[in-house]
């Protein structure tokens, strides 16, 4: 959930967030009088402020687990009386939801740039904090328990799958080696933990720290993002009204697979290359707005390099 800086109404600047392809998300969503809209990621509450902005009587309802989210959306719930509402919730947990139907449903995935900057919650390894890593510190446990505790198979999917870390064999060894001496308990050791196990000519030719990529694993596999994702997909789909837009903006080719596959599915495509089934028993309940991903334009990378990676998808159900 972090990004970007472009030509948008003052008040949708918020200090520390940026949100990112602003332009983009308005217009997939075409926001119209008194339309109703679902931002499953609040974040900073740019895109859902944008929203409320866009058009007379608009409502805008907002998702968020990190329960640093609520002083945030104090100004918009005073500004919107009425017409906004934060809901303290995870969005994987979005079936739990009243089914009342949306004109909109956007996602803005990943980690937001407050919980990134917040050097306490752990999720960087530029500055030395416990790691904790979780979006929801009130729920499941911290990265430095998760390290201690988990099988070398979790370890092995975090690194490998999530994290798409090619020496994850290494990484792995090197956290089990480390347990119970203390060095996985915060991120400046685990960063160096994690460095040193990958060979010294990767290491210089990298273009992005070391440890970038173990760290991305640790975090999805902690707080379950593609778990949550995958979950949320179909219940966010069932909540749209028809002719309703949702619209996805991923960070890392984790999160835009299912996305992708997700959305292809619905507007009656082929999932991936070996998917065979014929077009006859294909079923087309939506129809694509974005035939590509649609990626930050060349102001928006000058001006937030946060958004370089990310791209955004968006339907309307049929």
């Amino acid at each position: 959930m972090c990004a970007v800086i472009v030509e948008a109404p003052r008040a949708i600047m918020t200090p520390g967030h940026q949100p990112v392809l602003l332009p983009e998300v308005l217009g997939v969503m075409a926001p119209r009088a008194g339309g109703r809209y679902l931002d499953c990621t609040f974040g900073g509450g740019g895109h859902a402020r944008a929203l409320l902005e866009a058009a007379p009587e608009i409502s805008v309802v907002a998702l968020d687990r990190d329960p640093a989210a609520a002083p945030r959306a104090a100004a918009l719930r005073t500004e919107y009386f009425g017409r906004f509402t934060l809901l303290d919730r995870d969005f994987g947990r979005l079936e739990e939801l009243p089914p009342e139907p949306f004109d909109g449903i956007l996602f803005d995935l990943g980690v937001s740039s407050f919980q990134f900057d917040d050097a306490e919650r752990g999720f960087s390894f530029r500055t030395d904090a416990p790691a904790d890593m979780r979006m929801d510190p009130r729920s499941g446990v911290p990265a430095s328990r998760w390290l201690e505790t988990a099988t070398a198979d979790m370890l092995a999917r975090a690194i490998r799958d999530f994290g798409e870390e090619r020496q994850w064999r290494r990484v792995v060894q090197a956290i089990l080696a480390a347990r119970a001496t203390g060095v996985l308990a915060r991120t400046r050791s685990l960063s160096e933990l994690i460095t040193a196990a990958i060979p010294a000519p990767e290491r210089y030719a990298s273009k992005i720290h070391p440890a970038t990529r173990a760290f991305q694993g640790i975090r999805i596999a902690v707080n379950d993002e593609i778990g949550a994702l995958e979950r949320a997909l179909p219940a966010a789909f069932s909540r749209l009204k028809s002719g309703g837009v949702l619209c996805v903006i991923s960070f890392h080719s984790l999160e835009d697979r299912p996305v992708k596959r997700f959305f292809r599915r619905l507007c009656g495509q082929p999932e991936n290359a070996g998917d065979s089934t014929p077009q006859d028993l294909r079923q087309q309940l939506a129809e694509p707005l974005t035939r590509r991903p649609v990626q930050p334009g060349t102001l928006e990378l000058a001006t937030n390099p946060r958004s370089r990676s990310a791209k955004m998808r968006a339907l309307r159900k049929i």
